[in-house]
């Protein structure tokens, strides 16, 4: 498995405690790169008030940081494009009976 896999298995295991999906089959997760030991992840959020705004992040670069090689993970909010459920996966989807 690649460090990218194994750092997207790693953000699946965060949720968005008022989603009961995972934050990469959320959609929120918007891109994982990885330079050497380092993770660069772009991920936004539902909504620029999600009451979890501080604290989903952190939990993203621990679960990256977590990973076996990778010494340090940045995380960057971004809001463009914004977020819309259509960006999450069809198994999402399945789950909270939108499909």
């Amino acid at each position: 498995m690649s460090s990218r896999d194994a750092v997207i298995e790693a953000i699946r295991k965060v949720f968005d405690p008022e989603i009961p999906v995972n934050v990469y089959d959320i959609g929120l997760i918007y891109e994982v790169k990885i330079t050497g030991e380092e993770a660069a992840i772009r991920m936004t959020l539902t909504s620029p008030n999600c009451p979890v705004a501080e604290t989903l992040p952190l939990e993203v670069q621990d679960a990256a940081e977590s990973v076996d090689g990778i010494v340090r993970a940045e995380v960057k909010i971004v809001w463009d494009p914004p977020w819309t459920p259509e960006m999450m996966s069809e198994a999402a989807q399945l789950e909270l009976g939108m499909y």
